[in-house]
């Protein structure tokens, strides 16, 4: 039985910037598995809200949890190793090191957690494989598309099986054609391994694709109710 319980939440949550509140009482539930799509407008305040889901950003008040754990109880260690070990990032650039091949920036993770350079490689190459990536695995960032660096970017995110990806426009610098070929490989793997993803995005198309939908406006978020399938 695939398991589908909660596995991240936000409660009243809050963040300001000085004397402005950049998320005001945000409320969201997500579980296992499930893909959740926040749009809104440039300044609305989603990827603040994403970085503080994440525990990158601290919250004024209100409480995030993970795996029913409060985020606020960690600290800063712990919140590094939760962010290293069982969460996964994909930022709108694809943010890989240039000096890196193809291979060794999808490797990253696993390497940061310790897992010994062949293992580590070897589970690259297996993730590279499924994004139709394999070929290019001795490349450099320079030396491949815009589309393809995303495609490393979501097997970086992906490689060591993190509970949760946090993904920030991850198809924005993309053509059409690129982030749809994108977001296929990336919810279709995101599922199969039953990773939950929180999806930052300003394109209507994309967030369609989710299981549930969000928006925010001036930092309040609205849950829009669950796409129909």
């Amino acid at each position: 039985m695939i398991d589908t319980s909660e596995v991240l939440s936000a409660n009243g949550v809050d963040l300001l910037y000085g004397e402005t509140s950049a998320v005001r009482n945000a409320q969201i539930s997500l579980h296992r598995g499930e893909v959740a799509a926040i749009t809104g407008q440039s300044g609305s305040g989603k990827s603040s809200l994403l970085y503080c889901l994440a525990g990158v950003l601290p919250v004024a008040c209100g409480e995030i949890r993970f795996e029913g754990h409060s985020l606020g109880s960690l600290n800063d260690e712990e919140l590094s190793a939760l962010r290293r070990e069982r969460f996964g990032f994909v930022f709108q650039y694809g943010e890989l090191l240039p000096e890196l091949t193809v291979e060794e920036n999808t490797a990253l993770p696993l390497r940061l957690a310790g897992r010994r350079k062949a293992d580590a490689l070897a589970a690259a190459g297996e993730v590279l494989g499924r994004l139709g990536l394999a070929d290019l695995h001795r490349r450099r960032p320079s030396q491949i598309s815009g589309g393809q660096s995303q495609r490393v970017a979501v097997a970086r995110s992906l490689v060591h099986k993190p509970a949760v990806v946090f993904a920030d426009e991850p198809t924005g610098s993309l053509d059409s054609s690129n982030a749809t070929a994108v977001l296929e490989e990336f919810l279709t793997l995101a599922r199969s391994q039953g990773t939950a993803v929180v999806l930052v995005t300003h394109d209507t198309q994309v967030a369609a694709r989710a299981d549930t939908r969000y928006t925010m406006c001036d930092g309040i978020l609205t849950a829009q109710g669950r796409v129909a399938s």
